[in-house]
């Protein structure tokens, strides 16, 4: 497993942009898939993107396909969302989590990811 370390959240304006970061301990970071995940008050966690090891291959949400953008640096061991055009409904705490993988293969669920994030808090308001 990894230890995963999220930052970047805050207070955006409807319409506003906001970039999060996620730093990954250990050496064998390329060796994970990563996925972001959000909670907001009173409901399930629900997925919002992944990338594979490599950076290849990239799952969105409908939610926010064509909004956000999921990237990593493996040299720096961090993910990124970048998030575009945010509306209020993007408002939860977001959660970085990782999954050890040997293919490009991407999963929406939670139940597959073995490492997580303490998540950061994203308010948009309107």
């Amino acid at each position: 497993q990894v230890q995963l370390v999220e930052s970047g959240g805050g207070l955006v304006q409807a319409g506003g942009s906001l970039r999060l970061s996620c730093v990954a301990s250990g050496r064998t970071f390329n060796n994970y898939a990563m996925g972001w995940f959000r909670q907001a008050p009173g409901k399930e966690r629900e997925f919002v993107a992944a990338i594979s090891r490599s950076g290849g291959t990239t799952l969105y949400a409908d939610s926010v396909k064509g909004r956000f953008t999921i990237s990593r640096d493996n040299a720096k061991n961090t993910v990124y969302l970048q998030m575009n055009s945010l509306k209020p409904e993007d408002t939860a705490g977001y959660y970085c989590a990782a999954k050890r993988r040997y293919t490009d293969l991407l999963r929406r669920e939670d139940s597959d990811y073995d490492s997580w994030g303490q998540g950061t808090q994203v308010t948009v308001s309107a």
